[in-house]
This record gives structure tokens, C-alpha cells and sequence, in this order.
């Protein structure tokens, strides 16, 4: 029997971002110089292809700094870590490698920014979330976590008239927008950052997934349900109108899923690589008389450089 033919369409941009590049590749720089084991303290990247890919590389992922061995070479993830962590490590004598994105840095430094200027912060967010969880671990003054309307309407600062925000780094503009303007209407001497501070990689991905929706009949987003990024380029995909599915990779798709669609539109999260998008591709072409058609590059021209332990001349070896 013939296949039916489908069109498959591949959003742009997707799959890593910069600060996923680069976390990963401290990861494998800090192998080379210094050999495995490398300690890594939660997930470098939120993705259990990457984790796995390096696991198998001699890279050790533990919960907690206790867990590592005095002296290690120990990696912060890309999601930053709480003060009280990094002075836990460095009291273990830990030799620190700081993987976080630069972007969550600055986060963290707008936020002690404020602090110090006497503002309550108010970080928008999702609780547990290893990136809050380090941003909240960065400020010493109160600071506040609010995640939808209620929590803002529940708010009762000790000075209304003297309040910052800031937001995670994988919330999109429209995501925080319903609360960024119920936190001006209810305090509206209230400062925060300019849109440019939204984080590139998830807006780009965001608007990617909406034009995708204007062709897909289905949608296929690739990445970890725990991955913030990718769980909401799912939630865009369905509120533009194309049913969307969440999937860790090609094993995971269901065929039913498909049923009737003549285009289906795939992209992925910022920690989920393309290796993956292209074993997708490969399934669906197991199952339809495929076409893919891949839209002309969007490029992001961001690159961030790399800590200077990794980079200097001088560094010690192992």
C-alpha cells in the first residue's frame, strides 16, 4: 500500500540556544582538560539525551553539592545557583566552573541591583524551577515570588511605592504580560526591566511555533516535560490553533496523533538537540511519503564566550 503523502515543516528557530551551547560545551571542555569525573550539580541543561550523552562521557550529575567528593571539579547548570549553594561549595573546596547563562546572570544582578537601592523584588516565575530557585538564593533583601493574577492580587509589600520586578529567563513576553500589567495597575511607581531583558531564545521560539501554526495541522514539540521552555512552545502551538504534543523524542510519537493531518509542523525546546528533531524526521518517513521542507535559517548571532578557566593559558590541570 502507498503512503500517504505529508508535508513536513520545520519551525525556525528551534533546538539550542546559546547559553544551552555553551553550558554543554564547558561540560566537554572541563573533560578534556581536566579528565572525568566531572561533577555537575542538577541537570547541566534540562534534556535526558544531553544528560545521558555526557553521563557516558565520565560527567557525574548530583542533586546536591554534599554528594561531591571534596576538591572535584564541580559545574554550576545553566539554570545559576543560590549564594548558599556557592558558598557550600566553596567550603567544600570544590574547583567551581560556572556554567549558569549569562542571561540568568543578569537576571540575578538586576535583581541585587534594585535590592540594594532599597526595592522589594518581585520575581516572576514558576515555583521549583532550578533557575527561581537560584535567582531567589541571590537577593538579600525581601523578595517575593508571584506566578499568575492571584499571587499579585495577594501582594502586600511593606512599601508599595518602592517595588522591582524581574522574570525568569524562559518566560516569554506574552507570558508574563497579564501579570506585569496587574502588578503596574495594582503598584504603578513599580520599575522593572526593558522587553529587550526577555530572554531571546524563548521569544524567538515562541513566534517560530506561532507562524508554524498558520501552516501545521499538528504541531510536535521536542523536549523534557520538566523543561519550562518547551512545555509552553506546546501551550502556543495549541493556543494558536494547531493541536500540539510534547514528546522526549521520536520513540514517544504516537501515529494516531497524526491521523488526517496533511502538514505536520516539528520544533524543539532550547536545551533539546537537533539530533533529535532529525530522528523525527526519519520516523515520520518510516510511516508517510514524506516532503520536508525546512525554512530558510534564522539566525540569532548570539554567542557567549566561555569562563576563563577554560580558556586561559595558565589553567592548572587536573
Amino acid at each position: 500500500m502507498a503512503k500517504r503523502k505529508v508535508r513536513v515543516m520545520l519551525a525556525e528557530p528551534r533546538s539550542f540556544c546559546a547559553g544551552v551551547v555553551r553550558a554543554i560545551e564547558i561540560v566537554e571542555r572541563a573533560l578534556d582538560v581536566y579528565g572525568p569525573p566531572v561533577y555537575v550539580r542538577n541537570k547541566i541543561v534540562h534534556n535526558e539525551y544531553v544528560v545521558a550523552d555526557l553521563s557516558a562521557k565520565g560527567v557525574r550529575f548530583v542533586s546536591r553539592v554534599e554528594e561531591i567528593p571534596d576538591g572535584a571539579i564541580t559545574i554550576f547548570s545553566a539554570h545559576g545557583v543560590s549564594r548558599k549553594v556557592e558558598d557550600g561549595a566553596k567550603g567544600q573546596g570544590l574547583q567551581v566552573i560556572d556554567a549558569t547563562c549569562p542571561l540568568v546572570k543578569r537576571v540575578h544582578n538586576e535583581a541585587k541591583r534594585y535590592s540594594r537601592k532599597g526595592y522589594e523584588i518581585i520575581l516572576i516565575g514558576h515555583p521549583g524551577h532550578p533557575e527561581v530557585e537560584g535567582t531567589l538564593g541571590r537577593v538579600d533583601g525581601p523578595i517575593h515570588l508571584v506566578s499568575d493574577l492571584e499571587d499579585v492580587r495577594a501582594l502586600v509589600p511593606k512599601d508599595p511605592e518602592k517595588l522591582a520586578y524581574v522574570t525568569q529567563t524562559t518566560l516569554g513576553v506574552d507570558d508574563t504580560r497579564g501579570v506585569i500589567d496587574e502588578l503596574k495597575r495594582r503598584f504603578p511607581h513599580i520599575r522593572g526591566p526593558d522587553v529587550k531583558d526577555i530572554c531571546y531564545a524563548t521569544q524567538n521560539r515562541q513566534e517560530g511555533v506561532r507562524r508554524l501554526a498558520e501552516f501545521a495541522d499538528v504541531i510536535l514539540v521536542l523536549g523534557a516535560s520538566y523543561s519550562s521552555n518547551s512545555t509552553r512552545l506546546r501551550e502556543v502551538g495549541e493556543s494558536s490553533g494547531a493541536p500540539s504534543y510534547l514528546i522526549p523524542d521520536a520513540d514517544a510519537l504516537d501515529p494516531t496523533w497524526l491521523d488526517g493531518a496533511t502538514t505536520i509542523g516539528i520544533t524543539a525546546g532550547a536545551s533539546a538537540p537537533e539530533r533529535l528533531v532529525e530522528d523525527l524526521i526519519e520516523r515520520l518517513g518510516e510511516l508517510f511519503d514524506t516532503q520536508v521542507v525546512r525554512p530558510e535559517e534564522f539566525n540569532e548571532n548570539v554567542v557567549f564566550n566561555l569562563p576563563r578557566e577554560l580558556t586561559a593559558s595558565d589553567r592548572l590541570s587536573a
